[in-house]
């Protein structure tokens, strides 16, 4: 217990040291963040009894700080284990999410993002990139080691990529990296050829790959494909390298097929393997209601019976993204600017991390309409931080009187806030011998 205790402590000493400017105010903000249920607004952090500051302190820690999201990953790193069985890797999964702004014209940089929600399926906001590192075989933990916003200038792929790249440059450990589907394309595969990364990607039902294209004929110029294996047209398929068939207590009976040597279009020089995953007793309840298609692309695979199971683990960073945006209030601040934005954002990671690490010393609090849980969620941790955070301290400087502000000078003019245009990305296309975008 001693010793937990000591590495959460030396954990948020270190990552306080990196904060930039204002870290006092920024780490009393954080313990508010964690202490509190239910906001309205950012100035009501500054009702906590571990807020020692002013509302508007809540502001000026946004303005001010500079967390310096290099040394927090290298920090985040140190906290995953080394494994010495080199058949073993860490998961990692990769996202993207929207904070939808849309009443904010005087924010720069918005744009329209997919949203997966029943009413709008697109919103207007910034969009953030996650790569989390999966912890555990079940549960709802997923502690990312960067959280960045997608700038317009980029794409979530390209994002993912550069992230997945820096952190390899950190980690040299194994890495099997988990995608949805809309990675699941040669674009994704040609920006990381030359990452040291396995990757377990699902693919669209409607996709098509090929094969190889066989030996050379000496003549012309030699092909790049061979047979065409359409998804959703059973009759391009060939004989399946490997047949399993598992049965699980949930799902029923599952049928497990792969195929080899098969690739994209743009991606020819990139051998992947197909996998395909069907229940054999749809009547039983459960997900998996449709056939899954995933792709390989690495050195060292997994088990046949083991890699569908290993992708379900994909979706522990949906669970992030709903903890953040209910419970640690990520979309709640209307911010002004896309930098302070970001520095909000990178609070979220430094958060869950204090909360990992504090999951086996917390003395759980539950409400009187909950049960009792043997393996907390990060909710749960939550809701039990403050005798914790009490118990053992802030490396935060309690707040010195500067006296009140000059305010507003007499006379002064204000100036009105510039309004700038939503971003639109689209092909561009030739109007009138001139190319714009659509």
């Amino acid at each position: 217990m001693d010793t937990s205790i000591s590495r959460l402590q030396k954990f948020r000493t270190d990552t306080y040291n990196v904060l930039g400017l204002a870290k006092d105010a920024t780490f009393d903000l954080i313990d508010a963040v964690l202490t509190t249920r239910t906001a309205y607004s950012l100035a009501d952090f500054s009702l906590s009894s571990l807020f020692r500051r002013k509302w508007c302190s809540a502001y000026e820690a946004l303005q001010d700080c500079r967390p310096n999201r290099q040394k927090l990953m290298k920090r985040y790193i140190e906290e995953i284990p080394k494994y010495k069985d080199e058949s073993l890797y860490v998961t990692m999964a990769i996202d993207h999410t929207s904070s939808p702004r849309v009443d904010s014209p005087t924010l720069k940089d918005r744009g329209y993002h997919h949203s997966p929600s029943a009413g709008k399926k697109v919103k207007i906001g910034h969009s953030y990139s996650t790569l989390a590192w999966i912890p555990e075989e079940k549960g709802s933990w997923a502690l990312p080691l960067r959280h960045e916003r997608i700038t317009s200038f980029e794409t979530p792929i390209s994002k993912a990529a550069w992230q997945l790249k820096q952190v390899k440059k950190r980690l040299k450990l194994s890495v099997l990296v988990l995608l949805d589907s809309e990675y699941g394309n040669a674009s994704w595969v040609n920006q990381t050829v030359d990452i040291e990364a396995d990757c377990l990607i699902r693919i669209r039902s409607n996709c098509c790959l090929w094969g190889e294209p066989g030996e050379y004929s000496g003549r012309g110029r030699p092909r790049k494909h061979g047979d065409k294996f359409k998804l959703n047209e059973e009759s391009t398929w060939w004989e399946p390298s490997e047949t399993v068939k598992i049965e699980d207590p949930k799902l029923g009976e599952i049928k497990v097929r792969k195929w080899l040597q098969l690739h994209f279009r743009n991606s020819p020089s990139v051998d992947m393997s197909l996998i395909l995953v069907e229940r054999l007793s749809p009547n039983k309840k459960g997900s998996l209601q449709k056939p899954l298609w995933l792709v390989f692309i690495g050195q060292q695979m997994p088990q046949l019976e083991r890699l569908w199971k290993n992708y379900l683990r994909r979706f522990a960073v949906d669970h992030w993204y709903r903890f953040i945006k209910q419970r640690l209030h990520w979309t709640l601040p209307a911010l002004s600017t896309p930098h302070q934005c970001e520095r909000w954002s990178d609070l979220m990671p430094l958060m869950t991390w204090q909360l990992w690490l504090a999951k086996d010393i917390v003395q759980e609090h539950h409400l009187p309409w909950q049960k009792s849980q043997l393996n907390l969620t990060p909710g749960r941790v939550a809701q039990s931080m403050l005798g914790l955070l009490v118990e053992i301290g802030t490396p935060a400087q309690s707040p010195k009187p500067r006296g009140k502000s000059t305010g507003w000078k007499t006379g002064q003019k204000r100036n009105k806030r510039i309004r700038y245009p939503v971003v639109k990305k689209g092909k561009t296309v030739a109007k009138k011998g001139k190319n714009k975008k659509t």
